[in-house]
């Protein structure tokens, strides 16, 4: 044994160690945790390890990812990791994929082949897609993720442990349609409106985006302001045609002059909208360009850049900019974009690591917010509001990829009861938390579901036959889904004799098949036309929590319980109260039972006459008499007045 590994074995025992060699495992990321954990799994001993990511490196990732150098930049994450890790254990063979892990390629037995999946993303979605191939693969997960200098790290196992979407996770922030599109009030507005909606109805595919309208006018919203939201789409069609064609020599300032002047000037026709606030201001691209045009009525030039004398910050991103500087930075990157189009670019969506896109959407931001009188923004902080930046310091990801090594030895080792869900906390004197990990919640839609992998032809089995093969003799109800998608249910079997792969299910997709009880889900491959798993899957019956008894209604402060008279009528009486007994000591072995009523009574009787004396009868007794209700003491008491009552069937 070479001396590399001579301090791991150590440590780990000689059995686990040459396990280690033979263990395959999935790392799923390669930026600031996944170069870390990369790193820490070579040095290990990891034998095989396959690593995917997708993205490339950018400038601003040196920082923190030690793995990559100046001279990457615009390579593969995933192929430049795998090649600066090998060096530090030739022993280890690492297999670099750039892909995203979501292709229909890598689908529940590509999943299986690994004893383990380490998790290194920073994508909601895909950390859940990950989540639920595993649970249906039955393979080993870590789980992590860092925010400044919080992080934590949760290994996942199916029946043993919860799940990643087992805990709902917050749903991300969004802002109503009309807000966006005609009356933004801060920044994020108008940042969220030039990265999601413009970007895409210029270099996107979406060219009147009436399904986001129709659904606005659904909720409710202003029927005024989404009827002239949807003239000004369709006449995105004319600039969209501008921007892809080599012969308009001035697309760009068709943009500006359709975005910042003529739309604007729609909206000001609806004087209504404007009756509560400021109306926005049409900007004139001759008079910016020109130095004469006044943004604001007191006369104050369109200037939004360095104020007071200030210094400019050193670093160019952190310069605040003029109107003028956005104009000029709109016309170049729009112009820039627009060369992409014309040179076999299909679609072009925002990347905050893209120079163009963020040049467009900090430009368009910051032209928007002058018109609305809104704060302007660097390009610096456009970057980091579009593109969600989280904070990530390089401590943090080391110190959670160090604690993601420990809990996949400890799945390894099979030592279950070992495993913490840990956290790292804002604490100096208790930096690390761990938790006992919970059960699967019964509830959950992912791992709580029954699995299995259906082998076939999408072109030529049906989703009826699919569902009737996999039912078997169940003649259940059932609804079938695809993602988000109701392919079919018990009332609409439209799609029943379609094929699968015109319902766009194939290689790689879930269908699930769903009734009142539990989910079965399938993955679909390619041999034809379909062979049915044998034995077929047997889901267990998930039923439905029962709703809380409903409280019983309250009288006078007190619970009620029904009462059955004698000619069977129910009423409604107090819950009757058990008898306070008097202090008075009892003898050990003499049942509470054995007290009799005629100790009750004289306690009764003593307690009253005491209050009689003293004048000052209990609190109760008080409320109660003066609701009209007289207590007796005994069954030989009597009424000094006269009883103001009626005897009914006496």
């Amino acid at each position: 044994m070479s001396s590399r590994g001579t301090h791991a074995k150590a440590i780990l025992g000689p059995e686990l160690y040459e396990k280690l060699g033979n263990t395959h495992v999935l790392l799923v990321g390669a930026g600031g945790i996944g170069c870390e954990l990369l790193k820490n799994i070579v040095l290990t001993g990891f034998g095989r390890i396959t690593l995917l990511d997708l993205d490339t490196i950018d400038l601003s990732n040196l920082n923190r990812q030690f793995l990559f150098r100046k001279k990457d930049v615009k390579q593969s994450k995933a192929l430049v990791a795998a090649q600066t890790a090998s060096a530090f254990n030739p022993n280890v063979s690492i297999t670099p994929i750039h892909d995203n892990i979501k292709e229909e390629q890598y689908d529940i037995p590509w999943f299986q082949q690994f004893d383990l999946v380490l998790n290194a993303l920073d994508n909601l979605d895909a950390r859940r897609h990950v989540n639920r191939m595993c649970m249906a693969g039955n393979v080993p997960l870590v789980e992590s993720g860092t925010a400044g200098y919080l992080g934590q790290v949760q290994p996942l196992l199916k029946d043993r442990t919860e799940c990643f979407d087992c805990i709902p996770k917050p749903t991300p922030k969004t802002f109503p349609v009309c807000t966006i599109r005609s009356t933004p009030s801060q920044p994020i507005h108008c940042i969220v409106w030039s990265k999601s909606y413009l970007m895409g109805q210029l270099f996107g595919e979406d060219e009147d985006a009436t399904g986001e309208l129709d659904n606005a006018e659904k909720e409710g919203e202003n029927a005024q302001e989404i009827a002239a939201l949807r003239k000004e789409a369709t006449a995105f069609k004319a600039v969209r045609d501008a921007l892809r064609s080599k012969s308009s020599t001035d697309a760009a300032q068709l943009v500006f002059q359709k975005v910042f002047n003529s739309d604007i000037k729609n909206l000001l026709s609806m004087s209504d909208m404007w009756k509560s606030r400021s109306p926005p201001i049409p900007l004139d691209y001759e008079g910016i360009m020109h130095d004469s045009f006044v943004l604001r009525p007191n006369g104050v030039p369109a200037v939004n850049g360095q104020a007071n004398g200030a210094a400019p910050p050193k670093l160019k991103d952190q310069r605040a900019l003029s109107l003028k500087d956005n104009v000029m930075l709109f016309i170049d990157s729009t112009n820039r974009l627009a060369a992409r189009l014309q040179n076999g670019e299909d679609t072009i969506s925002f990347d905050k690591d893209d120079d163009d896109t963020l040049d467009f959407v900090t430009a368009a931001s910051n032209l928007r917010s002058s018109a609305y009188g809104i704060e302007t923004k660097t390009r610096w902080e456009v970057k980091e509001m579009a593109g969600n930046i989280i904070p990530a310091i390089a401590t943090t990801n080391a110190i959670v990829s160090g604690l993601i090594v420990l809990q996949a030895l400890h799945l390894l080792r099979k030592s279950h009861d070992k495993m913490r869900n840990v956290h790292l906390q804002f604490k100096p004197a208790v930096p690390l938390s761990t938790v006992s990990l919970s059960l699967p919640n019964p509830q959950c839609g992912v791992c709580r579901d029954t699995y299995t992998v259906l082998r076939c032809d999408p072109t030529r089995a049906t989703l009826g036959e699919v569902v009737k093969g996999l039912l078997g003799d169940d003649d259940r109800e059932v609804s079938v889904y695809e993602g988000q998608r109701v392919l079919s249910d018990p009332d609409w079997d439209d799609n029943n004799d379609r094929t699968l792969q015109s319902l766009s299910v194939t290689q790689g997709k879930f269908l699930a098949i769903v009734d009142e009880d539990g989910r079965t889900f399938h993955d679909l491959l390619d041999t034809p036309p379909f062979v049915l798993p044998s034995p077929l899957p047997s889901p267990s019956r998930r039923f439905k929590p029962p709703p809380p008894a409903p409280e019983t209604p309250l009288k006078n402060g007190k619970r009620v319980i029904p009462v059955e008279l004698e000619d069977g009528v129910i009423d409604i009486a107090p819950t009757p109260k058990k008898p306070k007994v008097s202090k008075m000591k009892v003898p050990i072995g003499i049942a509470m039972e054995g007290i009799t009523s005629q100790v009750l009574a004289e306690s009764v009787g003593q307690k009253r006459k005491a209050e009689t004396e003293s004048g000052s009868p209990s609190k109760k007794r008080r409320v109660l008499e003066e609701e009209g209700v007289v207590l007796m003491d005994g069954a030989d008491d009597v009424l000094e007045e006269e009883p103001d009552y009626i005897v009914i069937d006496d």
